[in-house]
């Protein structure tokens, strides 16, 4: 049962019943749904600020996900380049430098690319700084990855050309110990034995008596084996290649041609005494880019500490040559 609401009427002094017009009934009703709405509509932009709907969840936690990801990223590639880094250090201060190649500079090791914007595409994103960070960091350390394996395949080269180089180099006495009489001459002034001279002496005289062997002191090809220069008599010259030449002198007789490839260690003669010589003897000389060279530090290959240190201190006596 509906109540009945009252109101006092002074001029009669009496109560009478409160009659609510239909007109304002439906203005009450108007102002309260809309009262209603803004309250359903502030609460609604109220709840979407501080609370997340499930959609929304579930886009943060991949959001989260990915920044995660990211992270891990940026960390594996921190160790990626802290790897490359020593690999590179090793590069430049002992490979390259083994080789005799020049160090690559950090500048072009980590160049970035110039040009047009490659990271335009990450642009707009939430997230675009890092991503655009992560993928630049991400195309320098994959080319400084191709610069360190093309300066490998460099270096695997410049090995292969050193083994060669190691091989070819005149790097053993020429005449074995036990076959010599003595170290009779090195290379510096020495007293000519037919002029009493003090004159330039070339090369390196080791007496032997005749029809010792005589020894490549390295890899190469038999440029000459005659008896046409004047003073060497029957002699051999071997071009070891990187501007080297061995000259082996007075020989008794040949067991080589010309153009004939020998190794270091094969026989290619015998001393004897021919052309310009007082007795038998081997006269042996190193030429590089066509300019004569002490022999005396080409023995590495067969003499030991001690071996050597003797050889040395005989052929810096200035005394009288054999040819």
């Amino acid at each position: 049962m509906a109540k009945v609401k009252y109101y006092y009427d002074p001029e009669t002094l009496s109560y009478r019943v409160i009659r609510r017009k239909k007109r304002r009934t439906l203005k009450y009703i108007a102002a309260f749904l809309l009262a209603s709405a803004l309250f359903g509509f502030f609460m609604v932009v109220a709840g979407s600020y501080f609370f997340e709907s499930p959609k929304e969840r579930e886009l943060s936690r991949e959001l989260e996900n990915m920044q995660l990801q990211y992270d891990l990223l940026n960390k594996r590639m921190d160790d990626a380049i802290a790897v490359l880094e020593n690999i590179e250090e090793r590069d430049n201060a002992i490979y390259r430098h083994y080789f005799e190649a020049n160090p690559i500079p950090e500048e072009q090791r980590r160049a970035g690319f110039g040009g047009i914007n490659r990271y335009k595409k990450f642009e707009g994103f939430d997230n675009s700084k890092l991503i655009k960070e992560s993928n630049k960091r991400l195309d320098i350390l994959e080319k400084a990855i191709v610069v360190q394996s093309k300066s490998l395949d460099e270096i695997a080269i410049l090995a292969k050309d050193k083994e060669k180089l190691l091989e070819a180099i005149p790097a053993i006495q020429p005449v074995n110990n036990d076959d010599l009489t003595r170290m009779a001459s090195g290379y510096g002034y020495r007293t000519d034995p037919f002029t009493k001279v003090r004159k330039f002496h070339y090369g390196m005289d080791f007496t032997a008596p005749r029809g010792t062997p005589v020894y490549a002191s390295g890899d190469g090809i038999v440029k000459r084996a005659d008896n046409s220069s004047s003073g060497y008599g029957k002699h051999i010259r071997i071009d070891h290649g990187y501007g080297y030449v061995s000259l082996y002198a007075h020989l008794y007789k040949y067991n080589v041609r010309i153009n004939q490839r020998v190794k270091r260690g094969d026989l290619i003669g015998f001393v004897g005494s021919t052309g310009r010589s007082e007795a038998p003897h081997l006269h042996y000389e190193i030429f590089k880019d066509g300019e004569r060279i002490n022999p005396i530090n080409f023995y590495y290959g067969n003499l030991s500490a001690s071996e050597f240190s003797e050889l040395l201190q005989k052929a810096s006596l200035e005394n009288q040559s054999l040819d």
